[in-house]
């Protein structure tokens, strides 16, 4: 494609804004060229960002109008659907942010609509495959420079939520993030997922109990903990930790300056993931682009990755309540490979 790639976002909230003052001045090869959105004053605001581009209130009018080569999907996981079954139909490449969609039924369904294409045409929108330390750590495991992985250790942690943020999104919209990235670090699947209650933090919102430990059994044998906890007050923080038969690796914490003043040391912590992934987003978004450019479509976790997420997240949700539960997933289609 030798003229830049014209970038339909759909959804103009924190995210889609993002993503379009991402793509008008840090992206290249491509520009956005029409912003879907229903709140006509949102999508306003966001087009003073994107210089040039149309505003529409649904995809199917961008389409229609011709006005879209790519579609990027930042609204909220249970709006994807309705985007994502007009965009495969009008054979568009598509970056959709997490999740793909609400649940593995419908993630199901859209795997069905892409598979009458020639070619996967959905990226799914985890960022941290982009993130260069994720990147580092996962080339550690694969050259096995440390000898064979044993087990992988995580902490995801929120200053604090909004209000919406509820008990289920511990799973549904935070830990979503490690049952894509642990079986890409590792090179396995999910096998089974629990939840275990250490005690509460009583600075918790009152509707959550929290933090939780998500315990994972990938079908490699590698065991895997993720602390997630939303309350910690101090910052936003993502770590991992690997354990290898020969020494130990460690990426995300801490991050930051490091300052020793007056008899004590700091570091600085990120308060969002809009800074600690800053330079995955802006990686991500400029190798989709240069992928729909060459013709390759797809450059990260496609949308069989995004269904095997949504099926890991049911466990997980299930596994709120107590016991453990497996990830039960059809061989991957030929068409994914």
């Amino acid at each position: 494609m030798s003229q830049d790639l014209r970038i339909g976002v759909v959804g103009a909230g924190m995210m889609g804004a993002d993503h379009i003052a991402r793509i008008t001045h840090r992206i290249s090869g491509a520009f956005v060229s029409a912003i879907i959105e229903p709140d006509a004053a949102r999508a306003a605001a966001a087009a003073e960002n994107a210089p040039g581009s149309q505003t529409f209130s649904r995809i199917e009018d961008a389409i229609e109008a011709g006005a879209v080569d790519a579609v990027l999907i930042a609204t909220p996981g249970q709006f994807h659907q309705p985007v994502l079954e007009p965009a495969l139909a009008a054979r568009l490449p598509i970056l959709c942010e997490k999740p793909l969609t609400q649940d593995s039924t419908t993630s199901a369904q859209i795997l069905e609509l892409e598979q009458k294409l020639d070619r996967p045409h959905i990226q799914v929108g985890f960022m941290r495959r982009f993130d260069a330390e994720y990147e580092q750590l996962r080339q550690l495991i694969v050259s096995g420079e440390a000898g064979e992985l044993l087990m992988l250790r995580g902490v995801h942690r929120n200053p604090s939520v909004p209000d919406s943020y509820s008990q289920k999104m511990l799973i549904t919209d935070s830990v979503v993030h490690e049952f894509d990235v642990v079986p890409w670090l590792a090179g396995s699947p999910i096998k089974t997922v629990e939840v275990k209650y250490p005690r509460r933090n009583d600075l918790s919102p009152e509707r959550l109990r929290e933090p939780i430990l998500v315990l994972m059994e990938l079908e490699n044998g590698v065991h895997v903990d993720v602390e997630m906890n939303v309350s910690v007050q101090f910052g936003y923080q993502v770590g991992t930790e690997a354990v290898f038969q020969q020494g130990v690796a460690r990426i995300g914490q801490p991050s930051g300056l490091q300052l020793w003043q007056a008899g004590r040391v700091s570091t600085a912590e990120h308060q969002s993931f809009t800074t600690r992934f800053a330079a995955a987003y802006d990686n991500e978004i400029q190798r989709w682009v240069d992928a729909v450019r060459d013709g390759r479509l797809v450059d990260g976790p496609n949308a069989w990755d995004g269904y095997l997420v949504a099926l890991a997240c049911e466990a997980g949700v299930r596994a709120l309540e107590g016991g453990i539960h497996t990830v039960d997933a059809a061989e991957r289609p030929a068409f994914y490979a």
